[in-house]
């Protein structure tokens, strides 16, 4: 499952998706037409989120090819912008279980 797939589900809790990565524009205007996605995808200039949310993969260090790359997951994060929620993996094959983060989203979206 992808997150294209359910991002309708996001929408019916009030969550909207957007994605992020540190590809130059080119390359997210590619991966974005390619995948069809339906939410919008946001450029980590320098890796800025990536550190402040403490989600680096520490595994590829300076001068890797994949130097700056994040594990995979997602953050729920208020309209201040404060971090409700983290769901990242470990290294970069892993995704987060999508139904257990609708689960906890919607549990904390709720106030329950």
């Amino acid at each position: 499952m992808k997150l294209n797939d359910i991002d309708d589900q996001f929408e019916d809790l009030g969550v909207s998706v957007v994605g992020m990565t540190y590809d130059d524009l080119e390359k997210i205007q590619q991966f974005h037409q390619k995948w069809e996605l339906t939410f919008p995808l946001l450029r980590d200039v320098d890796g800025q989120h990536v550190d402040a949310w403490g989600i680096r993969n520490e595994e590829y260090g300076e001068g890797s090819f994949a130097e700056g790359i994040p594990h995979p997951g997602l953050a729920l994060l208020s309209p201040d912008g404060t971090i409700l929620a983290k769901f990242a993996e470990p290294g970069y094959r892993s995704r987060a279980d999508w139904a257990s983060v609708l689960e906890e989203v919607g549990t904390i979206v709720s106030g329950e």
